[in-house]
């Protein structure tokens, strides 16, 4: 950005404290099960109606056809008869009562969202995971103790310490959220505001192999995603092997394998992130999986399998935890020329051909400069007739497992090397 500009980013972070309670795992079968009473009384009272199509003022068609919307039942009076049945079997304080009742409205709501956009069926939501959240009335929060006492019936509570925790020096200072309570686990959510002054806009591609950035002070930052795509196709063919022999079991088992691991690299990944580029917007694409697994939009299978096994969106969120993210629309970012603003009609290859200025570019260099442009004009900042682009350093950042920390390597380069190469000659950045 053109000049430095303080931004507020609210910081979150949850962490476990172990617990063994019979009365906990007890609630937690009550608050499921009038969960699903809540679900299925909303479910029984959704009105259908008929949506029409509808044209914007770009003349664009934002309903494309005549189609039923579920409307949930919203009003007091149906609130208040959904509490007072629920109240009649309730052995709990009242307020786990009213946080069912939250929950199953989050639950539904997240559903209609899900059909009207034609990524689920007309069909009732099922709670299958056990678990039990908190209201904040429910909670009487110590700071000075770094304690938490949950009421579970009236005059009976549940203490909560994480005093003596690994991460209780991480969180001074920071305020509890509303706790989630687990079979054999409390999950505590902390939240904290930070100001931070912003010195640099990033501009993120994401790509099936990795994520390439653009910065005038910085270059173009290129990510490995490479070891994701092999973690993936190596747990395909494991989970297909357990699965053709009928081993539920151990599908099961390497199924969460891959996902920790998954959730391993990417928050390595995500906190050197951070590290490397401190004060920085990170933008990125806002894509949709969807339009990119689809049969009638992917016509080939091996690319639509290849567009699943990237976890971009897991990526964007982990990174927004923990820094200023915000995305753009991806419409066009690889097709229009960054020098001139010419749009290609159709793109075929790496490199970008700009047939009114010949400029020739990597394509996913264009994608990260149009991604950041487009975000700055967003912003009021105008096109710039002089590329920004002319710095032609590029730093590479690799992640690779080493031990319990990943092998950090970054260099200035003109062009990248391979893999085993890097790996091998990799340097700790800490």
């Amino acid at each position: 950005m053109q000049e430095n500009s303080l931004k507020t980013v609210e910081l979150v972070r949850m962490y476990s404290v172990p617990i063994n309670d019979a009365r906990v795992r007890e609630l937690i079968t009550w608050y499921v099960n009038t969960l699903q009473r809540a679900v299925d009384i909303i479910w029984g009272n959704i009105e259908w109606r008929y949506e029409f199509p509808r044209i914007t003022r770009n003349g664009k068609v934002k309903l494309g056809k005549k189609i039923r919307i579920p409307v949930l039942p919203k009003s007091n009076s149906f609130k208040k008869i959904l509490r007072d049945e629920l109240l009649k079997d309730c052995p709990y304080a009242k307020h786990w009562v009213d946080a069912v009742i939250r929950t199953a409205y989050s639950i539904m709501e997240s559903w209609r969202k899900r059909y009207v956009k034609g990524r689920a069926r007309k069909a009732k939501p099922r709670i299958k995971r056990r678990f039990a959240r908190c209201k904040i009335t429910l909670m009487k929060v110590d700071y000075a103790g770094k304690r938490v006492r949950i009421t579970l019936k009236p005059g009976e509570y549940l203490d909560v310490s994480w005093a003596s925790k690994w991460f209780s020096g991480r969180v001074d200072g920071w305020s509890v959220g509303e706790v989630i309570l687990k079979d054999d686990r409390v999950l505590i959510p902390f939240k904290t505001v930070k100001m931070i002054k912003v010195e640099r806009v990033i501009g993120w591609d994401s790509n099936e192999l990795s994520l390439d950035g653009y910065e005038p002070s910085i270059g173009f930052i290129h990510v490995n995603l490479r070891y994701l795509q092999s973690l993936k196709i190596v747990y395909e063919k494991k989970k297909a092997t357990a699965q053709s022999i009928g081993r539920r079991d151990l599908f099961g088992k390497y199924a969460r394998r891959e996902r920790n691991r998954e959730r391993d690299f990417i928050n390595k990944l995500v906190s050197q992130l951070v590290k490397q580029f401190p004060n920085t917007i990170h933008v990125f694409e806002d894509l949709e999986k969807s339009s990119l697994v689809e049969k009638p939009k992917v016509k080939s299978k091996t690319r639509r399998k290849r567009n699943a096994r990237t976890p971009w969106r897991t990526i964007h969120r982990k990174l927004s935890e923990k820094a200023i993210t915000s995305s753009v629309s991806p419409k066009n970012t690889s097709r229009t020329c960054p020098r001139c603003g010419y749009v290609v009609k159709t793109q075929v290859g790496h490199v970008f051909k700009c047939p009114r200025c010949r400029l020739e570019i990597d394509r996913q260099e264009v994608a990260s400069i149009n991604i950041r442009s487009r975000y700055l004009r967003m912003w009021g900042f105008p096109r710039t007739n002089e590329p920004e682009f002319s710095v032609r350093a590029e730093v590479w950042v690799g992640v690779a497992p080493n031990g319990w920390r990943p092998m950090i390597w970054r260099a200035m380069m003109e062009s990248p090397p391979e893999a085993d190469e890097a790996k091998g000659r990799g340097l700790d950045i800490v």
